[in-house]
C-alpha cells in the first residue's frame, strides 16, 4: 500500500445453495460504484486464474469425486491464490472488495457439513489466509426454497445441490450458528423477500460498516 493510501473494506456474501447471494454481491458492487467507489466484485471458489481452474474440479463430477479432507485442502490452494492475486491487492489500492463467499463457507460445507473438520479448517485457515472480512452479509433462506431455485438455474456446477435437502438443512444450520458467535462481523438478512429489498438493508448495512 502506498502511504497515506487508505486500505479498502472487505465484504463477503455466504448463504446456502440458491440463496441469492451472488446476485446481492452485484447489486451491492453497483450500489457502491454509483457512490463513487472502485469495487472489485470477485467469487470463491475462484477469482483469479489458478483458483477458477480449481473451482471447476470442485463444483463439477459426481457427489463422491472428492473426499471432504480433499476438499479442503483444494478450496484453501484456491482461497490462497485468490487473497494473493486478487483481495490483497485490491484492498491494498484502496478499493472495495466484495467476494461472494469466502472462508465461511468452508467453515460450514467442511467444517460441519461434509464431515466434523472444525479445527482442520482453522488451522489451515491461520496458516494460509489469515484474513476475515470486515462484514460479512449471511442471506438466510429456507432451504426447500435455494435448493429449487438452484435446480432451476440449469448449470452444470451442480455437485453440492446433489448432496440434497437434508445438506442444505445442515449449512443453513451452519451458517446461522456462525452468525450467532460472530455477530459484530456477520448480520443475517432475510433472503425470502424481493431482491431490491434485500439490497437495501445490505446497502443500509454495508454504510455503517466499521472503515
Amino acid at each position: 500500500m502506498q502511504p497515506g493510501m487508505r486500505r479498502g473494506r472487505f465484504f463477503s456474501f455466504e448463504g446456502i445453495d440458491g440463496s441469492g447471494k451472488s446476485t446481492q454481491a452485484r447489486l451491492l458492487a453497483e450500489t457502491l460504484r454509483a457512490a463513487g467507489h472502485e469495487v472489485a466484485l470477485t467469487r470463491e471458489p475462484g477469482g483469479s486464474p489458478g483458483a477458477e481452474e480449481i473451482r471447476r474440479l470442485l463444483l463439477e463430477g459426481a457427489v463422491d469425486r472428492w473426499s471432504a479432507e480433499t476438499e479442503l485442502l483444494l478450496f484453501t490452494a484456491a482461497r490462497r491464490d485468490h487473497l494473493e492475486r486478487t483481495i490483497r491487492p485490491a484492498l491494498d489500492a484502496g478499493k472495495m472488495v466484495i467476494s461472494d463467499r469466502f472462508v465461511d463457507s468452508t467453515r460450514v460445507y467442511q467444517g460441519v457439513g461434509r464431515a466434523d473438520l472444525a479445527g482442520m479448517v482453522e488451522e489451515l485457515h491461520r496458516l494460509a489466509i489469515g484474513v476475515e472480512p470486515d462484514l460479512t452479509f449471511l442471506i438466510d433462506i429456507p432451504p426447500a426454497t435455494g435448493l429449487a431455485r438452484a435446480r432451476a438455474r440449469e448449470a452444470g456446477e451442480m455437485r453440492f445441490e446433489d448432496m440434497g435437502e437434508a445438506m442444505q438443512e445442515r449449512m443453513r444450520a451452519g451458517f446461522l450458528a456462525l452468525a450467532a458467535a460472530a455477530p459484530d462481523r456477520i448480520r443475517v438478512v432475510d433472503g425470502d423477500r424481493p431482491a431490491g429489498a434485500i439490497a437495501a438493508d445490505v446497502a443500509r448495512l454495508a454504510a455503517g460498516a466499521p472503515a
